[in-house]
C-alpha cells in the first residue's frame, strides 16, 4: 500500500498523504481530516476513525457491513479558529450499485487536534 495512490484522491502516494496521519501525523485542516477518515474508512482503519472522532460524539463502530469506498469529493472546506467544516462526496459500491454519501462535516480543535464532531447526511 505504501506506493499506491492514496484512497482520498489526492495525487500522492499512501505513504506521504494519509498514511502519514494514519501512522501518528497530526492533521493541520480539517479537510486533511477528513480525507484521512475516508482512506480509513476504505482501508477498514478502525481504531484511527475513532481516534479521531469527537469524544463527545463518538459512537460505537463496526465496519463488518463497510461497503468499497470508491472516490472522494471535497466540494468546500474552511476553518475559522478551532471550528472547521467540510462538505464532500463519498463514492462507493455496494454489490455491483454505485452509491454516493454527501454530508456536510463539522470538525473541532482541541488540544492542537482535529476531531470529527458532526455530520449532516444527504447535504
Amino acid at each position: 500500500m505504501q506506493s499506491k495512490p492514496c484512497p482520498c484522491g489526492l495525487s500522492q502516494n499512501y505513504s506521504a498523504c494519509c498514511g502519514r496521519l494514519h501512522n501518528g501525523a497530526q492533521a493541520t485542516t480539517p479537510e486533511q481530516l477528513m480525507r484521512s477518515r475516508f482512506s480509513a474508512f476504505a482501508l477498514g482503519l478502525t481504531d484511527y476513525l475513532l481516534a479521531t472522532w469527537h469524544p463527545r460524539t463518538r459512537p460505537s463502530l463496526d465496519l463488518n457491513d463497510n461497503p468499497q469506498w470508491v472516490k472522494l469529493e471535497v466540494i468546500d472546506s474552511w476553518q475559522r479558529d478551532d471550528n472547521g467544516f467540510v462538505h464532500f462526496r463519498a463514492y462507493y459500491r455496494i454489490g455491483g450499485e454505485l452509491g454516493i454519501l454527501e454530508e456536510k462535516s463539522d470538525f473541532v480543535l482541541e488540544n492542537d487536534q482535529w476531531f470529527y464532531l458532526q455530520g449532516d447526511y444527504g447535504a
